[in-house]
């Protein structure tokens, strides 16, 4: 019996060791939070400062990341549903990105199997533009200082009617 790419999907994540839950801070809107702290993760994980997002551990790990996997899967943050696809704002067009290999062991799979690709990539833009949309001003320009190298951008689509200055036009 063939494999689904969600099983191939889970089985590389479960396997390389979290690489992209560390130093991993994703934003979070007041709605994720509540939806996270519905499920008893106390407040004390999340930090408020520039922008909301969950705490890292001492390690660097993100506060969910236990036991080699992510301890809310199921209602992880938005930017985490969308990896191995990430974004930035320029212009007023999102610009989506996607990670290289050397960061995300998903990467091969998904440049392999075209109707994976278009799956995780639909699922990222739909997550990304909802985050984005829901997110202050502020807020966004704190998340927009954070580099990502090792990407390579895949897409740029117009904000339609979103006014965002992201102080870099």
């Amino acid at each position: 019996m063939d494999r689904t790419w969600e099983e191939i999907f889970s089985e590389v994540c479960d396997s390389c060791g979290g690489r992209c839950c560390c130093e991993a801070r994703p934003p979070l809107t007041t709605e994720r939070i509540d939806i996270i702290r519905g499920s008893g993760v106390p407040v004390d994980r999340f930090d408020f400062s520039g922008y909301k997002k969950i705490r890292t551990r001492e390690d660097g790990f993100c506060m969910m990341y236990q036991k080699n996997r992510c301890s809310i899967h199921r209602i992880k943050p938005e930017t985490c549903v969308a990896g191995p696809f990430t974004f930035d704002i320029r212009n007023g067009m999102l610009e989506i990105y996607l990670k290289k290999g050397s960061l995300c062991p998903v990467v091969p799979y998904l440049k392999k199997d075209e109707q994976a690709y278009r799956r995780q990539y639909a699922m990222a833009i739909d997550n990304i533009t909802r985050l984005v949309r829901r997110l202050s001003p502020d807020e966004m320009r704190e998340i927009l200082k954070i580099e990502e190298p090792e990407t390579e951008k895949v897409a740029e689509i117009p904000l339609d009617g979103m006014t965002f200055d992201d102080g870099r036009n």
